[in-house]
């Protein structure tokens, strides 16, 4: 078990060692950190289990149409793999959370680049910026209207992700989610998505995140006050039940195999939330 992947009851850190933070319920194992770090190294091919699943077929029920297609039922989740080694053939929905410079994006479409199944990355802040005249940015205030645009993309990322699960695609959303804000937390993904969405939480140091923000352009790129401030926010998550990977010494390879060794243990013992 990695101690950089924290599960169930962990301790809310002021600045949390991987040496010094014991492994709870739900930690994964990992290899070894990958060069490169804290930044990113050169991604390699992930290992793959030859195990099978599919995403339940329930009773029948209301038929939701999106673009002719029936959406799953929503009351069920992905089949645990009967092997070991990963989440191998399943079909399911990720919900991939952390700070701005987690690595969120990268790590999510690494991951769905390399999985033996179809899988598809959505993330949130692409889907924000759909809006072209009248964009309401966060970074100028949260307001009533950014408030809005965020509530119309999480209903459009929920909208795809069930579309790509009744066509048996896998899919994982990227969103900086914050434990102190209700309104736009995981309750939100789960009403769009359904309650088989499986949350990990991306949370890498406060070093690593500015040295990662700094190599941005653009609206994408922070302020260090604003990352930092981010940063603190998202450590609420500890003690939260979901399971948590510092990434911080880890490429976007290791990261990736490690996300999908945490998937792995979460669809057979999915965590409350």
């Amino acid at each position: 078990m990695h101690p950089a992947v924290q599960g169930a009851g962990a301790p809310h850190p002021q600045a949390p060692s991987p040496q010094s933070v014991p492994a709870p319920h739900g930690t994964a194992s990992a290899p070894p950190p990958g060069p490169g770090a804290p930044g990113w190294g050169t991604p390699g091919a992930i290992p793959q289990a030859p195990s099978a699943s599919r995403y339940p077929a329930g009773p029948p029920q209301r038929a939701d149409l999106t673009g002719q297609v029936q959406l799953p039922p929503v009351g069920l989740s992905p089949i645990p793999s009967p092997e070991h080694g990963g989440t191998g053939t399943a079909t399911l929905a990720v919900l991939l959370i952390g700070p701005a410079g987690a690595g969120k994006t990268t790590v999510a479409r690494h991951w769905a680049q390399r999985r033996r199944v179809p899988t598809a990355h959505i993330s949130l802040d692409d889907v924000r910026e759909w809006v072209c005249s009248g964009f309401a940015d966060p970074q100028s205030g949260w307001n009533e209207h950014s408030e809005a645009q965020y509530r119309l993309a999480r209903r459009t990322c929920g909208f795809a992700a069930r579309n790509y699960l009744a066509n048996g695609i896998s899919c994982i959303v990227d969103d900086a989610v914050f434990p102190d804000r209700p309104v736009v937390g995981l309750g939100g993904w789960k009403r769009h998505v359904g309650p088989g969405l499986l949350p990990v939480v991306l949370l890498p140091g406060l070093e690593v995140v500015l040295e990662r923000n700094a190599e941005r352009s653009g609206n994408r790129r922070l302020s260090d006050e604003e990352v930092a401030a981010i940063h603190g926010r998202m450590a609420g998550w500890y003690g939260s039940g979901l399971p948590i990977i510092d990434n911080s010494t880890y490429d976007v390879e290791t990261t990736a195999r490690v996300l999908d060794d945490v998937l792995a243990r979460a669809i057979a013992s999915p965590p409350t939330w």
